[in-house]
């Protein structure tokens, strides 16, 4: 069975995926190294916080989606050095279902790991992160208050620190919760992994951080320009075509590189922002659990450039971003054609609707 076992909740949007786009192409040399990630696949953990989080809707994730906990715990209990069970989404756990994934897990000594940010930027981070996922929440709505419902994850249920320590920190002893701050401004990337390997006791340089990506944000025209292209989509209903057409597809690679300007939400939202901040870092300091970095970097500055709210958004300024975006989606399906089309070779698809309607 296994030594030690550190679960990494989340927060999200805290670098979480960033970590996991280096520990998982690395999975080999961190087994050498000692330190195994169980499951079959990647995928495994966010599956298992479904599972834990007792969310019905891992009966839609395919055959095998709801064993792949016991995948996981299997693989752990089979294993003689430490393990390392990564999802943001344990964070939005019940305190009983967070208790009782622990007890699972207690064969071996668990530890609870907290990846944090200030909640300001986590938040605007947030309502980007849902609008990839088909919501159409504007940001004057969002965060309005505190889901009940473990399956809630993009709400300060799982993105104010405080609540998710109330639920995640009588799980285990002080000292065995710990929680990162983000790097100082400025820092390399680097430095994240470098503070997270250091709590799971390994070498930085067992993975190659290279491959490590940090998600970039959406402009505030680009933002709500896919909000009301989300109100007139159908389709899109799983997991897998939201992800690899709404975040990645359309978002990540279309809107994203426009570089858009940054914005921030209303007045009366920044100053619940700071307050969650301010709870948080009293919590903290006044407790015994072991923090990596500066305190204060999860507090929301008090100085704030000036920014736009997505409200102040026009429809011309929304027209402009889809005109753009159209042209740049007919030159991907043009380059596509292009690809698929080879000399002898049957026609393409695009070119058989060409046919058809010349009536060829």
């Amino acid at each position: 069975m296994s030594r030690r076992v550190f679960v990494h909740i989340g927060l999200p949007k805290t670098g979480t995926s960033y970590l996991q786009a280096i520990a998982w192409p690395g999975r080999d040399r961190l087994r050498e190294a000692g330190l195994l990630l169980p499951g079959a696949r990647k995928s495994d953990h966010l599956l298992s916080s479904l599972v834990v989080r007792d969310d019905p809707g891992i009966a839609r994730r395919g055959p095998g989606a709801a064993g792949a906990w016991d995948r996981v715990r299997a693989d752990v209990a089979g294993w003689s050095g430490d393990a390392l069970v990564s999802h943001e989404f344990f964070c939005a756990a019940s305190p009983e279902q967070a208790a009782r994934m622990v007890e699972q897990l207690a064969h071996a000594e668990v530890h609870v790991v907290i990846t944090a940010r200030e909640p300001l930027g986590l938040f605007t981070s947030s309502w980007q992160e849902s609008l990839k996922n088909k919501s159409t929440t504007p940001l004057a709505d969002y965060g309005r208050g505190e889901s009940d419902d473990p399956r809630a994850v993009w709400d300060w249920r799982s993105l104010d620190l405080g609540l998710v320590l109330d639920r995640w920190a009588p799980t285990v002893p002080p000292e065995r919760l710990h929680v990162l701050t983000p790097p100082p401004p400025g820092s390399p990337r680097e430095v994240l992994w470098e503070r997270f390997a250091g709590v799971l006791g390994i070498d930085p340089a067992t993975c190659d951080a290279s491959r490590g990506f940090a998600n970039a944000s959406m402009g505030v025209v680009e933002a709500e320009t896919l909000r009301r292209v989300n109100e007139r989509l159908t389709g899109f209903d799983t997991a897998r075509a939201r992800g690899v057409w709404l975040r990645s597809f359309l978002a990540d690679e279309r809107l994203v590189p426009r570089q858009g300007e940054p914005f921030w939400p209303a007045d009366d939202q920044v100053a619940d922002a700071r307050a969650r901040g301010e709870r948080a870092v009293e919590r903290l300091r006044a407790a015994s659990y072991d923090v990596v970095g500066d305190l204060d970097l999860l507090r929301v500055p008090e100085d704030l450039p000036p920014r736009r709210h997505p409200d102040s958004v026009t429809d011309a300024e929304v027209a402009e971003v889809a005109v753009d975006l159209v042209a740049v989606l007919m030159g991907d399906l043009k380059r596509r054609g292009d690809r698929t089309r080879q000399p002898g070779g049957p026609p393409s698809r695009l070119t058989r609707l060409r046919q058809a309607l010349r009536g060829t």
